[in-house]
C-alpha cells in the first residue's frame, strides 16, 4: 500500500484494545486513512509490541503506552478487575506522554481514535487538546443494547426464560440472545463493565465511528443516527484484497500475536478437495457428518481432543492447526460452511466471502451475532444447546448437513451469503456508503482540525 503522494494532510494516534480482534479492525482502518493523505500512529502496549509478528513494510508507524504488565501483560496481571484497573491508570499516563512526545517530534497529532473499550482515552485526547474519535468493534445492535443499558433503559436481570428483549431499532431478541454480560449478570464482572462503560463518555466524542457497513444493520443505523449521535459505518475492515482491491500490497492484516501457520501446508490440503466440501473450526460431532474438516485448536488445548477419534480420521479428511489465516482458507472454493463461535470479526470474514456459517456462540457478543446471523441476515444456522449447555455431536452433524446439504434451506443461505458479499464489497468499494463515510470522516476531521 503506498501512502498519498500528497503531504500529510492530518496525523491521527489509533488505540485499540490490547486484542487481536480489535487490533486488527483498527489497523485497516488506519490504512484506509493513509491511503487518503493522512498520517496514521498505531499506538499498542509495550507487552504487545515485543510479542506480535508485525508486517515491516507497513507505513504506518508503531509506539508504545504501558499496561502497567510490560513483560507478562494481561496473564500477569492478578485479576481481570486489576488488569482493567491498570491498563486505565497507567495507559492513561504513557498516552499522555506518547502524545506530548509526538506533538515535538515536528508531526503534532490531531486526533486521538480510540477503540470504545477504553472510554479514559478520550479524557486524555481532550486534556491534551485533541480531538476524540471513538471507534466501536463491535455491532451498532451489541452496542444499542449496551447503549440502553449503561443509561438505564433496559432493567436488569433480564428474564430467564420467557418473554422479549425490546430495543429500539432491534428485532426482539429471546433474553438469551442478549450479550452474555448483560443475560448472564454478574458473571463477569469487569468484562461487563468495560462494555457497559463504553457510554459514560460518548457524547462528548467528536466522532462516532462504527466497524460494521451500513446495509448490514440499515433500520438500527437510521435509529441510532437519529436518536444518539450522527455516527458513521466504516467497515467492513477485511485487508482490501478480499474486497476491493484498491490498496495495493494490502494482503494481510499485518500485526499476529499468534505464529502464523505455513500456508502452503492448509492450501495444498484445500486444492485436494472440491467445491463446497470443507468447513473450519468444528467440534467432536463434525466427524459424524462425514465431510473433510479443518478443525483450528489452539496448541494449549489439543490435548483435550478425543485422540483416538482423531487418529481414525485419515489425514486427507482432516487437519488439525493451532492456528492459520483464516481469510485465506475461508476464500478457498473448497469450503462450503464456516463453523464458528461468531465473534464480529470471524463473522464478517465469512460474510465478505460468502461462506454460510453454523453459528455456536458461548459469551460475550456472539450470541447476539448468531442471532443476526440465522434470522437476520439469513447466512447461517444456530446449533442448540441441550439442558446441560452443551451442543452434542448429533446437533452439530444435523446443522453442518443443512448448510452444506441440497436442500432449500441450505440453497437459500447459499444465495444470502452471495449477496451479503456483493453488498460488503460494494460498501467499501468506490463510491460505496462506508467508502463515502471515511471521506467525510477525514474531511470533517481535517476541517475541525484547522487544516488547509
Amino acid at each position: 500500500m503506498e501512502p498519498s503522494s500528497k503531504l500529510h494532510r492530518a496525523h491521527v494516534l489509533v488505540l485499540p484494545y490490547p486484542a487481536q480482534g480489535h487490533i486488527n479492525p483498527m489497523l485497516q482502518f488506519s490504512k484506509r486513512l493513509v491511503s487518503r493523505g493522512l498520517k496514521a500512529t498505531l499506538a499498542l502496549t509495550v507487552h504487545l509490541t515485543g510479542s506480535m509478528h508485525a508486517d515491516p513494510s507497513s507505513f504506518i508507524d508503531l509506539e508504545t503506552i504501558s499496561d502497567g504488565h510490560d513483560v507478562g501483560g494481561f496473564m500477569e496481571a492478578e485479576s481481570n478487575e486489576a488488569y482493567q484497573m491498570d491498563l486505565q491508570v497507567v495507559g492513561s499516563r504513557t498516552l499522555a506522554e506518547l502524545i506530548h512526545k509526538l506533538d515535538r517530534s515536528g508531526r503534532p497529532l490531531d486526533a486521538v481514535i480510540y477503540d470504545g473499550f477504553l472510554p479514559w482515552a478520550l479524557d486524555v485526547a481532550k486534556q491534551c487538546d485533541k480531538l476524540g474519535v471513538v471507534f466501536f468493534t463491535q455491532t451498532c445492535a451489541v452496542n444499542n443494547i449496551y447503549y440502553h443499558v449503561q443509561r438505564g433503559l433496559l432493567p436488569l436481570p433480564l428474564p430467564l426464560s420467557e418473554g422479549s428483549v425490546r430495543v429500539p431499532g432491534l428485532p426482539p431478541l429471546k433474553p438469551w440472545e442478549a450479550p452474555s454480560y448483560v443475560y448472564e449478570l454478574g458473571l463477569y464482572p469487569a468484562f461487563y463493565d468495560m462494555v457497559i462503560n463504553q457510554f459514560t463518555t460518548v457524547d462528548d466524542a467528536d466522532f462516532v465511528l462504527f466497524d460494521t457497513f451500513y446495509e448490514l444493520e440499515k433500520e438500527v443505523v437510521d435509529w441510532m443516527s437519529a436518536n444518539l449521535w450522527p455516527l458513521k459505518t466504516v467497515g467492513p475492515t477485511l485487508p482490501s484484497l478480499y474486497l476491493d482491491k484498491r490498496l495495493p500490497n494490502d494482503t494481510a492484516y499485518g500485526a499476529n500475536l499468534f505464529t502464523p501457520t505455513t500456508t502452503s501446508t492448509v492450501s495444498a490440503w484445500l486444492r485436494r478437495h472440491p467445491p463446497r466440501s470443507v468447513f473450519a473450526e468444528l467440534a467432536h460431532g463434525l466427524a459424524l457428518a462425514g465431510h473433510p474438516f479443518i478443525w483450528i485448536v489452539r496448541s494449549t488445548e489439543q490435548h483435550k481432543l478425543p485422540r483416538d477419534l482423531m487418529d481414525s480420521i485419515p489425514s486427507e479428511e482432516a487437519i488439525i492447526l493451532p492456528w492459520c489465516n483464516q481469510l485465506e482458507v475461508l476464500e478457498s472454493d473448497a469450503i462450503g460452511c464456516f463453523v464458528t463461535h461468531c465473534g464480529l470479526n470471524s463473522v464478517i470474514e465469512a460474510i465478505c466471502l460468502g461462506v454460510p456459517m453454523v453459528a455456536m456462540p458461548q459469551w460475550t457478543d456472539q450470541p447476539t451475532n448468531a442471532k443476526f446471523v440465522e434470522d437476520v441476515w439469513r447466512v447461517g444456522v444456530r446449533a442448540r444447546a441441550d439442558e446441560a449447555g452443551v451442543v452434542g455431536r448429533e446437533e452439530v452433524e444435523r446443522r453442518v448437513t443443512e448448510v452444506v446439504g441440497r436442500g432449500e434451506r441450505g440453497r437459500e443461505m447459499a444465495e444470502s451469503a452471495r449477496r451479503w458479499m456483493a453488498a460488503a464489497k460494494a460498501a467499501i468499494g468506490e463510491g460505496g456508503s462506508s467508502d463515502r463515510n471515511i471521506d467525510e470522516f477525514v474531511e470533517e476531521l481535517m476541517s475541525r482540525a484547522s487544516i488547509e
